[in-house]
């Protein structure tokens, strides 16, 4: 007998809380003692201060590093929503582990392992060696008709991150990049953020992967419609409940990365959002377990109109702004190298004490 999602999440994030605050607090002690001026160094302060209150007392070891990019398609690409059809999907799996994709390039540059997952794909992978293979269903149904996914099939999706997460654990990573590779996942992602954070439709929703202005606003009516459909009695006071809003307008790719966020959180692993699509997993997972927050960085600002809303609804500030679009985890694998210089900074350089320098005047 399956396990409902509601039941799952509740039992894998019990234990789940937020980094711890004393460690915060040592951190930033510290960096103030380092060898110049306070507050000098900027957002690498922040991010030294939020990974030493994640990793703790093992904030002097290495980083081991790893993406994770989850697959599948959408029914919703039926509707025209996308300027590309369906089949790029499986295309572009297959170039992520033929090394010819982006974060193929971006991984292999900065030593981060690269995990493809396959978990909602329209194609048949039976065989493909290095695909990690999960697929709960060949992609989801069409949102704007019926709702995308199953309750069992959110649960499996969700399940798929939650247990990648424990191996990431067990393989030592302590840090993990998210990205997504899905035709249509900007209508799902749009929906999610238009559901959570009460916005227009027409705020959250950008032109995806090229869409003219007549698709573009025929992209905006789909997604509108299908929020009709599924919440017609919306209430600014109290949002749909973040699974229901998963389930009728979500992704299995944006429910596995949901799973994985609140599972690598769970297991005090910090984890590097990528664009759009992987904010929209990140918002739902917020929206479950808000202590979920300390443990996120955002890689970039993505070009999406809805990625920095979303942002503004978990409370995060990107770290990179390249005006990228692309997903894949390559903002966040971009971003790892500055989270890693930025412990470097921490770890390596001398205190004011050490070095024997005279601190500022008061």
């Amino acid at each position: 007998m399956s396990t409902s999602a509601p039941l799952l999440v509740s039992r894998r994030i019990s234990s789940l809380a937020p980094p711890s605050a004393a460690w915060l607090a040592r951190a930033r002690t510290h960096l103030d003692g380092l060898t110049k001026p306070i507050g000098s160094l900027g957002r690498l302060e922040d991010i030294a201060a939020q990974m030493v209150s994640i990793r703790q007392e093992r904030f002097v070891e290495p980083l081991r590093k790893a993406v994770y990019v989850f697959a599948a398609d959408h029914g919703v690409t039926a509707e025209g929503v996308s300027a590309y059809p369906s089949e790029v999907t499986a295309q572009m799996v297959r170039n992520f582990l033929s090394g010819g994709a982006a974060i193929s390039v971006l991984a292999k540059q900065h030593c981060v392992e690269m995990h493809i997952v396959d978990v909602g794909v329209d194609a048949d992978f039976e065989g493909l060696s290095g695909l990690l293979h999960h697929k709960v269903r060949r992609g989801t149904r069409n949102l704007l008709h019926e709702p995308a996914m199953s309750e069992s099939e959110v649960a499996q999706a969700l399940k798929v991150g939650f247990t990648l997460a424990a191996e990431a654990k067990r393989n030592g990573c302590s840090l993990l990049a998210i990205g997504e590779m899905g035709i249509g996942n900007t209508s799902a992602a749009s929906a999610i953020a238009a559901l959570l954070t009460n916005k227009p439709v027409a705020l959250v929703t950008g032109t995806g992967t090229g869409l003219t202005p007549e698709k573009h606003a025929h992209k905006q009516n789909v997604i509108e419609a299908a929020i009709a459909r599924h919440f017609p009695f919306t209430d600014e006071a109290a949002p749909p409940d973040p699974l229901d809003i998963l389930r009728c307008a979500g992704g299995l790719e944006i429910a596995a990365m949901t799973g994985m966020i609140l599972g690598a959180a769970r297991h005090g692993i910090a984890i590097a959002i990528d664009g759009f699509i992987s904010t929209s997993a990140a918002a739902i997972a917020f929206a479950i377990a808000p202590a979920i927050r300390g443990y996120l960085f955002a890689g970039h600002q993505s070009e999406e109109p809805g990625h920095q809303i979303l942002l503004d609804y978990i409370g995060l500030q990107p770290i990179l702004t390249l005006g990228m679009r692309l997903g894949e985890g390559s903002g966040a694998v971009l971003a790892m190298p500055l989270i890693e210089s930025a412990m470097a900074l921490y770890n390596g350089m001398a205190t004011f004490s050490s070095a024997s320098i005279s601190v500022a005047r008061q």
